[in-house]
């Protein structure tokens, strides 16, 4: 555990046994990101990668069969989200916008940049870079309901696949996702001042992974819930944002 997340730790629901406090020291980019869905941008190079997802209840349930890890940066504008999916075959099939993204295998970002309220934000991608974003008054189990009209204004994704999408037969890497995430994208809905160093939000992804012949999807995330329930925000990760800068590999 990182001293940031121990200093954290008390303010953490319990969730179960076997879970612990997860936090994110997110670095400056040092320079700018190009969103085209492949992460060899050189901002990236010396950004953390999160842990490795592991099943939504946590490590009471088996560990997942595909990888996926997650690493950000920020900048005056932007948070930046790249993330990394194994996936021997990659699919997709949504290509509206604001459809119910995880019927499909997806990538989901669950932001509450304002830890002290109530209200959240969702957004869901699958590899055709088809998205869904929503703003979350309060959870649902405290009688929320979902705001689908809200709009992330000035989002920039863009997705990566490592093979052949929707090819049966041949085996492939896995897919990557690019974000740009506007700093204001919250103010339709919510108030947000702009991070500085040292402001915390609260955060976790989750993955959405179908298999044939299963009636029930896999549900893997970053920071466990300890129940199958993603909207329970006070067990997600915590989001810092650091004065320090991500230096380049030379």
């Amino acid at each position: 555990m990182t001293a940031f997340a121990a200093l954290l730790a008390a303010a953490i629901p319990a969730v179960a046994a076997d879970s612990s406090p997860l936090a994110y020291e997110c670095l400056r980019a040092a320079s700018p990101i190009i969103i085209d869905g492949r992460l060899d941008d050189p901002a990236w190079k010396n950004a953390p990668w999160t842990s490795d997802f592991v099943d939504i209840e946590g490590e009471r349930r088996p560990k997942p069969k595909f990888r996926t890890r997650v690493r950000m940066l920020w900048d005056d504008q932007y948070l930046y989200i790249a993330a990394e999916l194994e996936e021997p075959e990659v699919k997709a099939t949504l290509t509206q916008r604001d459809s119910v993204i995880f019927k499909d295998n997806d990538f989901e970002v669950f932001i509450k940049p304002l830890p002290a309220t109530k209200s959240y934000f969702e957004f869901e991608i699958n590899a055709l870079n088809t998205g869904w974003d929503l703003h979350l008054p309060k959870p649902y189990n405290e009688g929320g309901q979902a705001d689908n009209s809200w709009d992330i204004k000035g989002l920039k994704t863009a997705t990566a696949v490592y093979g052949t999408l929707n090819r049966s037969g041949d085996k492939d890497r896995g897919w990557s996702v690019e974000i740009a995430y506007p700093l204001d994208a919250f103010a339709s809905r919510q108030a947000v001042p702009h991070p500085r160093p040292g402001t915390t939000w609260r955060i976790n992804f989750s993955r959405v992974e179908w298999t044939a012949g299963q009636p029930k999807e896999d549900n893997w995330v970053w920071a466990p819930q300890g129940v199958i329930d993603m909207h329970v925000p006070g067990r997600w990760g915590y989001l810092r944002f650091s004065e320090n800068i991500s230096t380049l590999n030379k």
